[in-house]
């Protein structure tokens, strides 16, 4: 039960009705009362407290008010006598429930496993779901203990007809796979003495598929190139040599799935071994299932990230060369002119007497190499070096392209791709260098313009003949553009699947449903004229405004298109106050370790219960764990690493702390221990320093050093070296409430809605301040349809232009119109409006990874209906923005003060992740994620016990009245001059290492 009860609440669920008042007579006043609140709980919760002090006092104090007696007089209630007993079973016919028998029970256990795939298996989701279906029977739930144990058997009922069905599909061929993959493994278990880095080791030059090991197969690719194609080719080889019915988990979650091959993950090949045979054989068949997925997304990255390579490399080596004899020719025009000239008076002359006097033969030849520098023949250059790369290396890895993934696609604009595949597949083993007269090769849609004539050779008779290699690299490219938009899917993948999977089946049937609960109108005509009315209104209120607008200025130029100039915010200086509380904090509590800040919020708040065994028993005591628990999550977050924690901590062994990493620590049980300290944060927060429940956060990204033999670390364009990005989403009080890792390149709009819609935590966010790179047209069109409020910080101010909301309002707003251009094109967003609606679910469900669904709305995707759809809604919903911000002052220090919080967010980043200079030292990018959560944890962690520390400050009067608005205002709980979060050191003179004997 819920401590906290707003006024209007109180006043909703513990108000006493006539007919529920008229039970109270011939009752004592303590009866009353406790009678009282009996009636209220049950009738809320459809169960009886547990103890007295389940029901706050905030209640207690209401209802005695509302029934006229002293609240005191509930410590008098007795909760063990016979009068309890009456009042519960004089309860319980009044609302028609009944005890639960032993009958209930067994049922309830039925029903139960048969809901627990749509659970997901969760624990705590079933025994609501109980409580929810016992209430619908009206029978009272048992005690909960035995709620607790009913709910156990539900889960192992469920799971023994699972494993029983799945393996009963498996045939024998299949079976005897999977025990020969194990036995494989007996003289190479997974050993237990490092720290998990897996894809460091030098890899083999060998082309041949050889049989893997199943710790290799759980292995991720090593860094790009050729021998990580070989690596992954095997491993889906291996996976596909079980011969795993196509249709086996159809109807199972991804998430039930997901559960089972953690198991296997964490388990070693001689554990898996002991196993029942249909718990063996239906864990590993869950394993290989999505492990070939994975395998296969890895080959589709693979691909991308070559020819993206192939293709950088060439130009970066053509543009090296070229700059250093680069020497730009100024005035052309002018030049060609003299020269043309000279040569029509003097036709008959030699070039040294007649050129050379008006452009010399140094100008001539600077000239002759800025062409070679542009054009064609750079073109050329680059083409020559990436067809010496490709086909001197690169090309081993095309027939195994071929051969082991199958691509498709749904729209006929490109079938040419798909066909160029096929005639590759073809001629795959052919020595050929060009391809057969009369065969009939896809030129339109798979060569780039401008390449045609490099690929397309002409012999001396006039024929025209296709080289291989060329055309080849020419299908490379074009599959890599169509499969990052996903207008190219592979058969067996996940994130490459194909795109109409991402989509909700039933949109059709539940279109009502879906339209509800994205809060828009079925009709397209009135999502259109509500756009239309803010436009008109937002459009008027700038162009009436900017008159008085001293920050905002509309330089026109003549020639040249019109800038919007707007004046920078001025910086504010930290209040005084703040100083003084930060200097009081350090005094009372000083030098305070993180170590101790972790396991104080874990003590309060108990985030260790959320990390459960992957395995199907727990075999640790429960404090034993706790304690080892919180020095891997401070091992890991400070990236210092088990084995030089356990080093310094002497009482656990670094195989101890490893065997809670592997078996406990993995990357969803860390989001919800995150999201309970965020929610716990929240429930503690004084709304008199805080002020009210916040509806806002931001969200921006930081780059951390990484390790590069691997598919996550990339070179950064901007900061410069390799590394990952982390994605952070903060509230404006210091909270972040989700984290990510993401590639340097990936979309940041994807990694903002990701968080906006997958975050746990109990905040309602409504507001999204972000920097110029989160944010984009299409993000402004699905921002809307799902409700929030995109709120950038735009970098370019003056490169933004301002739409109209209809064609006939050229000079309704006088003083807009030279950054004012055409008006929105309603037809497209009225005819795509459906889909639009349709992606924006599938984006709120979560039927696809939303960075999977974002792929087809790129750049590279420009004729996709719905994707210009969208930019038209998106353009709409920007230029409605770019009004209110341009206009309001406040605005703009509403978002950048914002950001300004994730900024600080991201400098106690490396207060914290010290450990190996703040870099993620391994290849494993489950690893890297846990390292990433783990410091997540830990700040979060900071902030909630600084919270804390400030209230306990601030609660002093003499303390609060010092505070005045802009110091509450300005207030942070993210501050770390008090923290020490390094380890205990000490200082003896008389120890000495052990190196040689001493010198006496």
């Amino acid at each position: 039960m819920k401590k906290i009860w707003q006024p209007e609440e109180l006043v909703e669920h513990w108000t006493l009705l006539p007919d529920e008042l008229a039970l109270l007579t011939n009752k004592s006043e303590q009866n009353r009362l406790g009678f009282a609140l009996l009636l209220k709980f049950f009738q809320a919760y459809a169960r009886f407290p547990e103890n007295p002090q389940e029901i706050p006092s905030l209640v207690i104090n209401y209802v005695a008010k509302v029934i006229n007696v002293p609240p005191e007089i509930y410590r008098e209630y007795d909760w063990q006598g016979r009068s309890i007993k009456y009042h519960r079973a004089q309860i319980r016919k009044f609302f028609g429930f009944r005890e639960a028998k032993v009958k209930d029970s067994k049922e309830l256990t039925d029903w139960l496993a048969q809901q627990a795939l749509v659970y997901e298996l969760k624990f705590e989701n079933l025994i609501d779901a109980a409580v929810s279906r016992l209430r619908e029977l009206k029978i009272e739930p048992p005690t909960p203990d035995r709620l607790e144990r009913i709910t156990r058997s539900a889960i192992h009922l469920f799971e023994e007809r699972f494993f029983s069905q799945i393996s009963s599909q498996l045939c024998q061929t299949t079976k005897t796979e999977i025990d020969q993959l194990l036995q494989a493994n007996k003289e190479d278990e997974i050993t237990e003495n490092h720290e998990i880095i897996e894809n460091h080791a030098p890899q083999t030059n060998s082309t041949a598929l050889e049989s893997l090991s199943f710790s290799e197969l759980k292995s991720d690719p090593g860094r790009i190139g050729v021998e990580s194609f070989h690596k992954e080719i095997n491993k889906l080889e291996t996976l596909r040599q079980l011969e795993l019915p196509s249709d086996l988990f159809k109807h199972i979650p991804t998430k039930i799935i997901q559960i089972y091959k953690q198991r296997v993950t964490v388990e070693q090949p001689r554990d898996l071994r002991r196993h029942p045979e249909a718990i063996r054989y239906t864990l590993m068949a869950a394993f290989s299932y999505l492990r070939s997925q994975e395998v296969t997304d890895n080959l589709v990255e693979l691909i991308i990230q070559v020819v993206h390579r192939i293709g950088a490399r060439a130009e970066k080596r053509i543009d090296k060369e070229l700059l250093n004899d680069f020497k730009k020719v100024t005035g052309k025009n002018n030049l060609l002119y003299q020269i043309a000239s000279a040569t029509l008076h003097q036709p008959e002359g030699l070039v040294k007497d007649v050129i050379f006097p008006v452009a010399s033969e140094e100008t001539l030849k600077n000239l002759v190499k800025e062409y070679k520098s542009t054009g064609n023949a750079y073109r050329e250059k680059v083409h020559m070096v990436m067809r010496s790369s490709y086909g001197g290396h690169y090309r081993r890895i095309l027939p195994l392209i071929l051969n082991e993934l199958e691509f498709r696609s749904n729209n006929e604009i490109h079938r040419p791709v798909i066909q160029a595949i096929e005639l590759l597949k073809k001629y795959a083993h052919s020595k050929q260098r060009y391809y057969d007269v009369g065969e009939d090769i896809p030129i339109e849609g798979v060569l780039r313009s401008g390449w045609q004539e490099l690929i397309l050779e002409q012999s001396g008779d006039g024929e025209v003949k296709v080289n291989r290699i060329n055309y080849e690299l020419s299908v490379l490219q074009a599959l890599r553009d169509k499969l990052r938009c996903k207008e190219i899917w592979v058969v067996g993948a996940n994130r490459y699947r194909n795109p109409e999977s991402d989509l909700p089946t039933d949109f059709e049937a539940q279109r009502e449903v879906y339209f509800q609960a994205l809060k828009q109108p079925l009709s397209a005509e009135l999502f259109i004229a509500n756009l239309q009315r803010q436009m008109h209104e937002a459009l008027t209120l700038l162009d009436k405004g900017l008159p008085k607008n001293k920050y905002v200025e509309i330089l026109q130029r003549q020639n040249k298109n019109s800038w919007m100039k707007l004046s920078p915010l001025t910086a504010q200086d930290e209040p005084a106050n703040l100083v003084r509380l930060k200097t009081e904090i350090t005094r009372r509590w000083a030098m305070t370790s993180l170590l101790d800040i972790l396991k104080e919020t874990d003590l309060r708040v108990g985030f260790n219960e959320q990390f459960k065994s992957a395995s199907q028993r727990e075999i640790l005591e429960r404090d034993v764990l706790q304690k080892r628990l919180l020095l891997c999550l401070y091992g890991l977050g400070t990236n210092t690493g088990l084995k030089r924690l356990s080093s310094v901590i002497g009482d656990e062994s670094y195989h101890d702390l490893l065997y809670v990493k592997r078996r406990f620590i993995h990357k969803e049980q860390l989001r919800n221990a995150i999201a309970s300290v965020a929610n716990a944060i929240f429930n503690i927060r004084m709304p008199q320093i805080w002020g009210e429940g916040t509806t806002a956060c931001a969200s921006d990204s930081k780059k951390f050093g990484a390790w590069d033999q691997n598919l996550m670390t990339e070179w950064h364009i901007r900061y410069g070296g390799r590394g990952v990005m982390i994605y952070w989403h903060v509230e404006k009080n210091s909270v972040c409430i989700y984290s990510q890792l993401k590639t340097c390149s990936s979309s940041e709009v994807a990694a903002m809605m990701e968080g906006l819609l997958r975050h746990c935590t109990e905040m309602k966010v409504e507001k999204n301040y972000v920097d110029t790179h989160g944010q984009s047209v299409v993000a402004f069109a699905f921002c809307h349809l799902l409700g929030f409020q995109l709120m950038p910080r735009l970098k370019g101010i003056h490169k933004q232009k301002l739409y109209k909301p209809d064609a006939g309002l050229s000079g309704v707003y006088p003083n807009l119109q030279p950054v004012l251009t055409r008006s929105i094109n309603w037809d497209l967003i009225r005819q795509q409006y459906d889909q639009m609606v349709k992606y924006a679910t599938a984006l709120r469900l979560g039927t696809a990874e939303t960075e999977a669904i974002l792929k087809r709305f790129t750049k590279g995707n420009l004729m996709h209906p719905t994707y210009q759809a969208l930019c038209e809604l998106g353009k709409a919903v920007k230029t409605i923005f770019l009004c209110q911000y341009l206009h309001s002052l406040e605005l703009r220090r509403e978002i950048n003060e914002g950001l300004n919080v994730v900024e600080n967010w991201n400098s106690a980043n490396s207060f914290i992740f010290y450990g190996k200079g703040g870099e993620i030292a391994t290849n494993r990018l489950e690893d890297q994620e846990l390292a990433v959560l783990s410091l997540h944890l830990l700040q979060i962690s900071l902030v909630y016990i600084n919270t804390l520390m400030i209230q306990q400050v601030l609660s002093q009067p003499e303390w609060m009245k010092l505070m005045k608005p802009e110091d509450l205002r300005a207030l942070s709980p993210l501050i770390w001059g008090h923290v020490n979060p390094y380890g205990t050191f000490k200082l003896d003179m008389s120890e000495r290492l052990s190196i040689e004997a001493v010198a006496a």
